[in-house]
């Protein structure tokens, strides 16, 4: 696949999402007072916000590049996620999850020789 910037922008887009589902489990895992601060905090409002850029720049980078390219693009979001539990939650490296990481990054691999 020739990269070209409709691609830099859907990773870019896959990059805000891995980081919004992070924010959304940091406010899930805190404790709140009332039942409104559970989805009115710092938290919630930036995960959703980034959920919403990432929609757009989606969109706008599905303008540029092939439809067959998403899938593949937007798997790298697990391998973020995974990366991101690691450091941000100190969440433990499992065998599974090494796993599925390394046959998620083969598959990518595979697809664009």
């Amino acid at each position: 696949m020739k990269t070209n910037l409709h691609f830099w922008i859907y990773v870019c887009s896959v990059t805000l999402a891995a980081i919004s589902q992070i924010l959304l489990k940091k406010s899930a895992l805190k404790e709140h007072n009332r039942f409104l601060k559970e989805y009115l905090n710092p938290y919630v409002i930036g995960g959703y916000a980034l959920t919403g850029i990432s929609m757009l720049l989606t969109i706008l980078a599905f303008r540029g590049m092939e439809y067959k390219n998403g899938p593949i693009i937007e798997a790298l979001g697990f391998v973020l996620v995974m990366f991101f539990g690691l450091f941000v939650f100190r969440e433990k490296l499992t065998k599974k999850k090494l796993m599925g990481t390394v046959l998620i990054l083969a598959g990518i691999f595979v697809y664009y020789q």
